[in-house]
């Protein structure tokens, strides 16, 4: 009788090695689907990575984090210089420009601070740039808002003074007011109707007024840009 109950619990124990196996089985087959999916996200991510950091398809992954990390920090640097600049305000709904000139501390060159606020318009922008080309100033700065259909542009533009034209001869003759009205006249052109300029006390015309011919003439304007 006892030996008939030790052949019996023998394959008990068998069915339950077996059913142990089976279980660890399913066990490893989950972990690794689950180890195929993470290492599937984690090339995912470093493609990504690749795509928006610039010089990356022959880096290594190692190489390609470190990479990362120094363009997050640059963004965040970027981002709190930014943070310290002065807003742009928002588009007035009247038209209207400013124009301010000061004297660099070089005294060789003239900056000039301008803003026009306007309808805004498509090619706005190029016209405005062409009356700036068309002083032969050079932009040092230049922001811009849009807003319900309004638009405010605010630029630091600067004026160099060539070799055999002093600051001080410019500035004697009212050169710097002068190059002021001209300022105001050419961005008035550029982003107003004639009916809008003649509000705005600029001329009607759009060719160049008598104070920019008589700059240029007596090499104010131009000579150093010839």
């Amino acid at each position: 009788m006892a030996l008939r109950q030790v052949n019996s619990a023998a394959p008990e124990r068998s069915s339950s090695s077996s059913g142990r196996s089976t279980t660890e089985a399913k066990a490893l087959k989950i972990h690794s689907e689950a180890e195929r999916r993470r290492r599937e996200r984690i090339n995912a991510h470093l493609a990504t990575l690749r795509r928006m950091i610039p010089d990356t398809k022959q880096m290594d992954k190692a190489t390609l984090l470190a990479s990362t990390i120094n363009q997050l920090k640059d963004l965040k640097r970027r981002a709190s210089e930014e943070a310290t600049l002065e807003p742009i305000p928002i588009p007035s709904e009247t038209n209207g420009i400013t124009v301010d000139c000061h004297t660099g501390a070089d005294e060789q060159s003239i900056y000039i601070q301008a803003s026009i606020s306007c309808d805004d318009r498509p090619g706005l922008l190029a016209d405005i740039a062409a009356a700036v080309r068309g002083l032969r100033l050079r932009a040092m700065r230049a922001d811009m808002a849009s807003m319900g259909g309004r638009t405010r542009c605010s630029f630091v533009l600067c004026k160099e003074m060539s070799c055999d034209v002093s600051l001080m001869m410019m500035m004697s003759e009212g050169g710097v007011k002068a190059l002021e009205e001209d300022v105001r006249q050419a961005l008035a052109g550029a982003a107003f109707s004639e009916s809008e300029m003649a509000a705005h006390g600029c001329s009607g015309s759009r060719s160049r007024s008598k104070r920019q011919r008589v700059l240029e003439s007596s090499g104010f304007l131009y000579s150093d840009m010839n």
